[in-house]
């Protein structure tokens, strides 16, 4: 496992915090999701490598004591509205994204700087695609990272995901960003990290449907 250096109390800067509206048929004109449709091999190729060095340092068998089941769901973006897709695609691209800015080892931090210019250049595009400009509300507190005394940090509050009232998510997604929560606030950084990295090209494909604006 990745070593990670925390100190008592940090900020982690976790941006899924959705206040914008989300309409409920077609995306604004200006979309530019059509690029994530397929996404290029030189950036597939990049994340591939980004994974594999993970690997080749934390071992095959993953981060143990971990109970994270983020993308073990009955069901897939396919069965979603184009709405809850964006949500589900930003909240997942904002989890992989704050866990790839964790302090990690020379060699993976090299690795890691194109996927993560990538994830967050998506991000921004997934963003502006189909957000309207946010409306101003009172926004919480960061969440906040403590060491426990065996000096591996958790999260001290949840995570808070804020969707505006122009769009319900289904139960299918509200029942999914609760256990996001329930993980961000439970589960320790290394287990998270370990987690996202494995699983991003899941996060990449929930980008696709994402991205593929169909009802």
């Amino acid at each position: 496992m990745l070593g990670v250096s925390l100190t008592p109390l940090l900020v982690l800067v976790l941006g899924v915090s959705l206040g914008a509206a989300f309409p409920h048929h077609a995306p604004r004109r200006g979309c530019s999701l059509f690029k994530y449709k397929r996404l290029v091999p030189h950036d597939l190729k990049a994340v591939h490598k980004m994974q594999e060095e993970f690997v080749s340092i934390a071992g095959n068998g993953g981060c143990r004591n971990c109970n994270i089941r983020l993308f073990d769901r009955k069901w897939t973006p396919a069965h979603l509205s184009v709405p809850d897709r964006v949500v589900l695609a930003e909240a997942e691209l904002n989890f992989a994204i704050t866990m790839l800015q964790f302090p990690t080892q020379p060699s993976f931090a090299e690795m890691h700087q194109q996927p993560l210019a990538f994830l967050a250049q998506a991000r921004e595009d997934l963003r502006g695609c189909v957000s309207a400009p946010p409306a101003p509300c009172p926004c919480p507190a960061a969440p906040v990272l403590a060491a426990v005394p065996w000096g591996i940090a958790i999260l001290t509050q949840p995570l808070s995901l804020q969707v505006a009232p122009s769009h319900q998510p289904s139960r299918k997604l509200r029942h999914w960003l609760q256990k996001l929560q329930v993980a961000m606030a439970t589960e320790t950084i290394p287990c998270l990290e370990d987690y996202a990295i494995r699983h991003i090209f899941e996060v990449l494909e929930d980008l696709r449907y994402a991205a593929l604006q169909e009802q």
